[in-house]
């Protein structure tokens, strides 16, 4: 029988429970040996809920531990790095949270220690494991929609920022807003889909608008609202943003919002080829246009999908642990999405087009 891996959970909030902690249990191979969170009762919560692991409330006390063979990074944003470096220091691999850092300088601090270390340092870009993602990556890749030559994005929203006055809305702590928290999942899962071409130009524009006046604020739903400060907290975060990247393969514009003044949820990607199309629907299926045999036809697809597959995201980090082979969510990969997110915030700033 093979030993089994010893799993560390870094942050027992959402993310957590939704998709790290249930998918490891599913393995035969992994034993969770630790939850830890800085809010005490979660990491005690998480101990009685599972039945297995001991709870920790400061990742710290795990360095050193020979116990532990890989580690879940499901924090907020503006812990990412230092946790995932230090347990990389410390001879660990680690599955971390998308964004894969706060900024891109944190981001290429991460790869530079999984290099040195040689450790695995895989982000959770889980798109890049879903049954949809991959079916329109393998027809672009085998050529059914001829020669794709741009793509357009659009993640929007009515009136829905998260946790208003919180960590969500606060740079210092999160890097940004809905592009950084919504856009980083459709850039990543899009450049996926091309083969990951690299960029070239950015020019974008961020807009902290609709969020500003909080507590005069109306939404139509709030995600995260027990982390919501209106009273005391911070709003300096983009709440829509929109962009144009050059690449050295398909172009790629989008615009998404957090909050925006029409009352319409608009979450889909558009890959537009010489032979054919496809809109892609976020956590749904696509539909595919072409001009077959001289006819306009439009293809809908169906097929078993499990939708935002986190298994397979865990599953697969697990079996890159075991192989030494990065997949397809090792930072190597992931950094072009940070190196891009970075150059939209910048442009906005200088209200210029930047060039990697």
């Amino acid at each position: 029988m093979e030993k089994k891996l010893n799993v560390a959970v870094i942050g027992c909030g959402n993310i957590a429970n939704a998709a790290h902690i249930p998918n490891y249990l599913k393995l035969d191979n992994v034993e969770i040996k630790y939850f830890c969170d800085i809010i005490p009762e979660r990491a005690d919560k998480a101990v009685e809920k599972y039945g297995c692991g001991k709870a920790v409330y400061d990742y710290k006390e795990l360095l050193g531990h020979d116990d532990i063979d890989i580690v879940s990074v499901c924090t907020h944003n503006d812990f990412h790095a230092p946790i995932s470096i230090d347990f990389m220091r410390d001879g660990k691999d680690v599955l971390c949270e998308k964004p894969a850092a706060r900024t891109v300088e944190e981001a290429l601090e991460m790869q530079k220690v999984a290099h040195e270390t040689g450790r695995i340092l895989s982000i959770g870009v889980v798109n890049r494991f879903c049954d949809t993602v991959n079916h329109i990556r393998d027809l672009i890749a085998n050529g059914d929609l001829g020669e794709v030559y741009q793509t357009y994005i659009s993640f929007r929203a009515h009136r829905s920022i998260p946790g208003l006055g919180g960590d969500f809305t606060n740079k210092a702590k999160s890097g940004g807003g809905v592009l950084i928290d919504w856009g980083v999942h459709y850039i990543d899962l899009t450049l996926y889909c091309l083969g990951d071409p690299a960029p070239l130009t950015c020019s974008g524009a961020a807009h902290c608008k609709l969020g500003k006046d909080m507590k005069d604020y109306v939404s139509v739903s709030m995600w995260a609202k027990d982390s919501s400060d209106i009273e005391n907290g911070v709003y300096d975060v983009d709440d829509f943003v929109s962009g144009f990247i050059r690449t050295d393969g398909p172009a790629i514009s989008f615009n998404g919002a957090w909050a925006q003044n029409i009352g319409e949820h608009e979450c889909f990607v558009d890959f537009m080829g010489t032979k054919a199309g496809i809109r892609m629907y976020y956590g749904g299926k696509f539909v595919m246009y072409s001009t077959l045999n001289g006819m306009l036809t439009e293809i809908k697809t169906d097929y078993d999908s499990s939708g935002f597959d986190y298994f397979a995201e865990v599953k697969s980090f697990v079996n890159s642990v075991i192989t030494r082979e990065p997949n397809q969510a090792y930072i190597d990969k992931a950094i072009i999405t940070s190196k891009i997110l970075d150059a939209v915030y910048r442009s906005s700033d200088l209200k210029e087009e930047v060039k990697f």
